[in-house]
């Protein structure tokens, strides 16, 4: 019989991290694309606050055991510190659940929060060996920002800037002291229906994704006009909505290839490509290198 640990597998650090800077923080992305759930699991090596945001559906994430975990419905999110320097994280994940993941060292963080030697935080509290377990909604600007945080189409060279400055963004907006109460809105999107809209958008694209509604048709389903609709949803998810689609499309096509069930032939049929050769083009442009080559590496 299979132990807790051993139903979860290792992730794969190339699809999963999409930044890490030795102490400092690192950023990790979960979007399961798959029809069945999935059971991830990571090391940590070092002492964390760990902050976890689940954009859509309820997923659960347990600590070194599966009793010992934390349930984050759709919107929700969590701060989570226990003292020990080695731990096993394991993530369950269903369908179509997108979790972002910031492990901060303790003492980035404290640095993050200090002004001329006085910390916001108590540092001596996280060494009591008390467990820190903070449930918190996600506001609308910080739903904005993970959606820039893991889709904004930056230069190469310029990638790591980005995503420390949205992370420091990120963080500012997640410890205010603020009221939620306060009439907080997004700040690019003009207001909340406007954001539900997008929203709807995307979903309607993935829904269909191999026969996609054309912009006009998505506009009307919606119920936003077309250029609106243009402007909003690359504001929102940092490329244009089929650029968005195409990303979201190749990034199920390393998942499938990883999971080996399908060949080739069989992937490029299920995302809607009409030949082989036209999905093995679109994710050798994408990603540099054949799906064939990706299996290997």
């Amino acid at each position: 019989m299979k132990t807790d640990l051993e139903n979860y597998k290792n992730i794969d650090k190339s699809t999963h991290c999409i930044f890490a800077e030795k102490d400092t923080f690192k950023v990790l992305q979960f979007n399961n694309l798959l029809d069945t759930n999935e059971l991830f699991k990571i090391k940590l090596e070092n002492n964390y606050i760990q902050l976890f945001f689940c954009n859509n559906k309820e997923c659960r994430i347990a600590f070194n055991m599966e009793h010992c975990a934390i349930n984050l419905n759709s919107g929700g999110s969590s701060m989570v510190y226990f003292k020990d320097e080695e731990m096993n994280v394991l993530f369950n994940l269903p369908p179509d659940c997108e979790l972002i993941v910031i492990l901060i060292s303790i003492e980035y963080f404290h640095s993050l929060f200090s002004i001329e030697g006085n910390f916001l935080f108590n540092f001596s509290s996280f060494k009591t060996g008390k467990p820190i377990i903070e449930p918190k909604e996600i506001s609308s600007t910080i739903r904005l920002i993970l959606s820039q945080l893991t889709f904004q189409q930056s230069p190469k060279s310029l990638r790591s800037i980005y995503i420390k400055g949205k992370v420091f963004e990120l963080l500012s907006y997640y410890f205010s002291t603020t009221s939620e109460g306060e009439n907080e809105s997004c700040p690019y999107i003009d207001n909340e229906e406007t954001a539900s809209k997008i929203k709807r958008a995307k979903e309607l694209i993935i829904k269909d994704m191999n026969n996609p509604p054309s912009l006009p048709d998505l506009a009307k389903e919606v119920g936003l006009n077309i250029k609106k609709l243009k402007t909003d949803f690359k504001e929102f998810y940092g490329v244009p909505v089929f650029t968005f689609l195409l990303n979201y499309k190749m990034e199920l096509a390393k998942k499938l290839l990883l999971e080996k069930q399908l060949n080739v032939n069989e992937i490029g049929l299920n995302l809607g490509y009409s030949t082989s050769s036209h999905f093995i083009t679109a994710f050798k442009r994408k990603f540099g290198i054949t799906p064939k080559q990706y299996t290997k590496s």
